[in-house]
């Protein structure tokens, strides 16, 4: 716990070499993992923001068709009509 109390009051030197040394050695051995891991993420991401535009859609289409069997009260009133005319 004594480096990571190092790295976050400040430190010195020595800590951050360390750490930097670290990184330099361990991310190319970690690298292969994390790339198809992050890419499956990236993945999931997609299709979940597809998911949610599609059911946004859905709604869409719901409250368009709810608007038109109840008689058209998705138009706006005669009044506003002529107002935005004249």
């Amino acid at each position: 716990m004594a480096l990571f109390d190092d790295i976050l009051s400040g430190g010195n030197w020595v800590t951050g070499l360390a750490v930097g040394v670290g990184v330099v050695v361990i991310l190319p051995l970690v690298a292969p993992i994390l790339r198809p891991l992050a890419k499956t993420t990236i993945k999931g991401g997609i299709l979940a923001y597809q998911s949610a535009a599609g059911l946004v859609e859905g709604i869409g289409d719901l409250v368009a068709e709810a608007a038109a069997e109840s008689g058209g009260a998705s138009s706006p009133p005669a009044e506003i009509k002529t107002e935005a005319r004249g």
